[in-house]
């Protein structure tokens, strides 16, 4: 006899081919695959409670509670009995997920129909002691606006996305000790907008295990998601510890591997803005090792901004060529291995902006700058890209333009020296820069906020790497790695 998930399972595979495009985007719900709620029910750890209290919220057809559940009647756990709350917003969901539920006879079901962030905001956050919380909360970013937005900050939640919100949530109704295992975009590891969800998962509950998943395409491969998913593990109120990382390639599993780390090594104690990082293995990085790369970019006497020109609000100012009254406009296009490449002709983004009264505050000098591309494609092997700004290819200009693509390193708005900016850009296509990064960050953004919180070579040790840089007739991937590897051996 089948269990009730692999029921649940057939029933998903038909919805999703049923279920538009347009909805799924409009709910921001994707359904999660028997393999992943399987392990995402594995990864509870065993409990001793005799009545099991279990939040499922966006509970979708059912899948992660009937996982939960089928692990609980194959002895996986000692409960004596199990109620089971689930909420969901979508009605013809929400049938499936009570025919699933009542395949269970020894539970108690409370099925909620609507909006759980609503509900659960409307209950002020008061804690209705769930011992145990599963979810795939929905992605989708929320409106500055909205009325989600509205009813979170009066609880006091500031949230920029459902899933964070969800999650905040789910961790506030849970009992201390209570157990919360989520499926998540690994999005919250990094950058300021999350700050504030992290700062309340590392205060109201312990890390106790991430899984990545190595490939942003196969978690969610039915509902073509490719966005990097990770699985947490949290305990409410509990003391944090050693924190269990494990990696797959897929949701087949077949490749799991699993260690054990510092909690240290996953938030480091100096880190202002709480960065979680998700170390792969259990040798630590070049990067961490190396006492030579210890400075911050205020050490080093450089602030990094983001490109100031955004196109679309300075539209009026944008040429396709240069000509007389226009400066350089620079997008990461104008960038690549071999140097800057400007104006290029069959772009389809202007090449110029401008010089007036209305567009001067938003330029710069013309110098050597270093830039880095704010996104880079799935496909590339680097997620961090950097390139040298050459002022002698803008002939007599005096200021230039960065588009909002670009972060761009400098000197108090002023460009750097010439071989500060290329050892910069050497230090950063390095194979240890780029693996370090992706500890923390799991997306194809890079933030000035990721930029200015790294750690980096001195400024002479730079200048040193420019110089090597200047000297050397091509910069292979081999090269600049063998290179920083004598620097920092």
């Amino acid at each position: 006899m089948l269990q009730q998930l692999e029921l649940a399972d057939k029933v998903r595979l038909k919805v999703v081919s049923r279920i538009a495009q347009k909805r799924k985007a409009e709910l921001g719900q994707f359904m999660t695959p028997a393999s992943i709620a399987r392990f995402m029910a594995a990864m509870f750890p065993s409990s001793s409670l005799h009545t099991c209290r279990l939040l499922d919220a966006g509970a979708g057809i059912g899948a992660l509670s009937c996982a939960f559940l089928d692990r609980w009647m194959d002895g996986g756990f000692d409960f004596n009995s199990v109620e089971v709350t689930a909420y969901e917003i979508d009605d013809d969901l929400r049938g499936h997920l009570a025919r699933h539920l009542a395949g269970y006879n020894r539970i108690k079901t409370q099925i909620i129909a609507g909006d759980y962030i609503k509900l659960a905001t409307k209950e002020k956050l008061r804690c209705r002691d769930y011992t145990h919380a599963i979810l795939n909360p929905p992605y989708k970013k929320i409106n500055s606006k909205s009325l989600h937005r509205q009813v979170l900050r009066q609880v006091g939640i500031e949230s920029v996305n459902l899933y964070s919100a969800f999650l905040t949530l789910v961790l506030a109704e849970a009992a201390p000790g209570g157990q919360i295992v989520a499926i998540i975009p690994r999005s919250f590891c990094n950058g300021p907008y999350y700050r504030p969800f992290r700062e309340f998962i590392l205060k109201n509950a312990a890390l106790k295990h991430l899984h990545l998943f190595k490939s942003r395409s196969k978690a969610f491969k039915d509902d073509q998601v490719l966005q990097e998913n990770i699985i947490v593990l949290l305990e409410r109120s509990a003391q944090q510890g050693p924190v269990t990382i494990s990696t797959s390639t897929d949701n087949t599993f077949n490749d799991l591997a699993i260690h054990e780390q510092p909690f240290e090594r996953i938030v480091f104690p100096d880190d202002l803005e709480l960065f979680i990082h998700v170390p792969t293995s259990v040798e630590k990085n070049m990067i961490e090792l190396s006492p030579a790369i210890c400075y911050s970019l205020a050490d080093l006497g450089l602030k990094i901004s983001t490109g100031p020109v955004v196109d679309f609000r300075l539209k009026e100012y944008l040429r396709e060529k240069p000509e007389l009254g226009t400066v350089p406009l620079l997008y990461p296009a104008h960038f690549n291995s071999s140097g800057t490449k400007w104006p290029i002709n069959s772009m389809k983004k202007p090449n110029a902006i401008e010089y007036n009264a209305s567009t001067q505050k938003w330029l710069y000098p013309n110098g050597f700058y270093c830039v880095v591309r704010r996104f880079s494609s799935k496909e590339e092997k680097r997620r961090i890209v950097a390139s040298v700004v050459e002022p002698e290819v803008f002939g007599d200009v005096t200021m230039l333009g960065f588009e909002n693509h670009l972060n761009l390193f400098h000197e108090n708005k002023h460009g750097l020296p010439e071989h500060l900016a290329r050892g910069l850009a050497v230090f950063l296509n390095s194979t240890a820069v780029d693996e370090n990064f992706r500890r923390f960050n799991g997306h194809t953004q890079v933030n000035a906020t990721d930029l200015r919180l790294m750690k980096y070579p001195s400024r002479d040790s730079l200048i040193g790497l420019g110089t090597w840089a200047m000297q050397q007739r091509e910069l292979t991937q081999e090269r600049i790695d063998s290179k920083l590897g004598t620097l920092i051996g």
